[in-house]
């Protein structure tokens, strides 16, 4: 092991360079606890400590389930969920049932609190908006980040006055869709929109209009997004995905995901990849996972090994 050499220059910070060549070009391998230099290939550190977590994750839920701590404190409302709440359970703090006359008190405490919390027609707004993103999210199993990500998206309508004489359901659900796109998380509207009154039409509607009015930066939907979340709800291995990463990218190179439903094309990605492997799986069970119809996977299937002149064993 050699020792390693910082070279300081007035007013940057310090460069790590290899002693033997000095190349700045060094690289932490911390499976063996090794810094070595690319150039040479001298060992300049054999004992680094990876202080990162010993769990790995291959989803945003996956890493939101082992991680031990949660993001900072934050919250939708416009109080930032700091303001004391109230709660009715008819006992004291040591476990005694109150007296019907502090009964009376404290409902009434309830109720100045509850209205003192919520005052303008605003923090009502926001109030039956974060109802709606809580029971939306509890169904479709969003981690926090899109949560957040998604009210911030609709006080944003709030703001130009888009929902004005709209569903704030549906300007919500929307916001939902429009966050899951912008983090990538895989989530298709029509898994948002059955969760709302309106149904799927009115939130595609309510989503053009939110693509309208603000500029949201939304990226193209990508069918390799699904792959993970599909293959986890199946439990498949890591090699039948990779294959069927590898099958998307070829067909994307060729020009065949245009204007194609990327959870159907990543169904049937990994029907086909299920078809080289020992791992089968049904049509029927790829596509209740992906959220998409037999008769999709079926179509996208067809085209993808025409196209590709994938050989397949039925």
């Amino acid at each position: 092991m050699s020792s390693v050499e910082v070279k300081r220059e007035k007013g940057k910070e310090p460069t790590l360079r290899c002693p033997e060549c000095g190349s700045p070009f060094l690289k932490k391998d911390y499976e063996r606890g090794e810094l070595t230099c690319l150039n040479c290939g001298l060992v300049l550190v054999d004992k680094i400590i990876d202080r990162g977590p010993e769990w790995r994750a291959f989803t945003p839920e996956e890493k939101e389930r082992r991680g031990r701590v949660g993001p900072p404190v934050s919250s939708p409302l416009t109080d930032k969920d700091l303001t004391t709440v109230i709660e009715w359970m008819g006992k004291d703090a040591s476990g005694r049932r109150l007296e019907p006359k502090k009964m009376l008190e404290v409902l009434r405490w309830r109720r100045w609190q509850i209205r003192s919390r919520v005052q303008s027609s605003l923090d009502r707004n926001l109030q039956q908006a974060a109802a709606h993103l809580d029971r939306i999210s509890f169904y479709v199993n969003l981690p926090a980040n899109v949560r957040e990500e998604a009210i911030n998206v609709y006080r944003r309508a709030v703001d130009v006055g888009l929902v004005r004489g709209r569903s704030i359901e549906s300007i919500m659900a929307a916001s939902i869709y429009a966050a899951c796109r912008k983090l990538k998380v895989p989530r298709t509207l029509e898994e948002i929109a059955q969760y709302t009154k309106a149904g799927r039409k009115d939130v595609a509607r309510c989503y053009r209009l939110l693509l309208r009015h603000i500029q949201l930066g939304v990226p193209i939907a990508d069918a390799v997004d699904f792959v993970p979340r599909i293959g986890a709800e199946l439990g498949l291995s890591g090699m039948l995905q990779r294959r069927a990463i590898e099958i998307i990218s070829e067909a994307r190179k060729r020009g065949i995901t245009a204007g194609k439903d990327p959870a159907g094309l990543a169904a049937a990605a990994i029907y086909i990849a299920s078809l080289q492997t020992d791992e089968r799986k049904t049509q029927k069970e790829i596509a209740k996972a992906a959220q998409v119809t037999e008769v999709t996977v079926r179509n996208r299937y067809k085209e993808l090994i025409k196209k590709l002149n994938i050989p397949v064993t039925l």
